[in-house]
């Protein structure tokens, strides 16, 4: 088996676990549809293009080698998911119950590239997974690591597409019903506070996604 092959293989598995970024768009679709979700996947792996070009130029392991850069970063994850909560709790109510508005689709896809620009998991991904498919022999070591990740990140996101497209179907079912709608946004909160959560406890055994 190549070692390309190898790679391939590894990413597909590691990617197409479910994690906290497929429950951010799964949340996202469901509370505001299919076209929601696409835009979030689109953002979470644009921001993977600013932790590509991070890793690339060494930025990563600075980040993850510093407690205190790493600690600003995770911080700065978490909050912005517990705005992301407040946001949504704070949503006025309509007849049916608490109403959560659809945000501008421009917005939904800055709100996924934030989200995951701050994940300080994405840092250790790219310092503990990365590497073990880096050869220095091959060529210079920040091509490698660009080409790579840009193979992780389009994994990423057909794997974010069907997470989209699931969950914004279950959520068209679920929207039409009065006791979902009445209770969909505390749901949709208390999702992005517990993503918080996990960004505040983010350590070296992290996971990507």
């Amino acid at each position: 088996m190549t070692h390309p092959l190898l790679f391939l293989l590894a990413a597909a598995a590691l990617v197409a676990i479910p994690g906290p970024n497929h429950l951010y768009i799964t949340t996202r679709s469901i509370g505001e549809g299919r076209r929601a979700g696409v835009a979030s996947a689109l953002g979470v792996e644009s921001g993977m293009l600013v932790h590509i070009a991070a890793a690339a130029a060494g930025l990563s392991a600075l980040v993850a080698a510093s407690a205190t850069a790493f600690g600003v970063l995770r911080y700065a994850g978490a909050a912005y998911l517990v705005f992301l909560a407040y946001r949504t709790l704070r949503a006025r109510d309509g007849e049916d119950g608490p109403r959560l508005e659809p945000r501008p689709l421009h917005r939904v896809y800055l709100d996924g590239v934030l989200v995951n620009v701050l994940n300080p998991k994405v840092v250790l991904f790219f310092l503990a997974f990365l590497p073990q498919f880096v050869d220095p022999r091959a060529g210079a070591v920040p091509a490698q690591i660009v080409g790579m990740g840009l193979v992780t990140a389009l994994i990423g996101l057909a794997a974010d597409l069907v997470y989209a497209f699931a969950a914004g179907a279950l959520g068209g079912w679920l929207r039409a019903r009065p006791a979902f709608r009445r209770r969909q946004r505390y749901a949709t909160g208390f999702v992005y506070l517990g993503l918080g959560a996990a960004a505040v406890l983010a350590g070296p055994g992290a996971r990507r996604t």
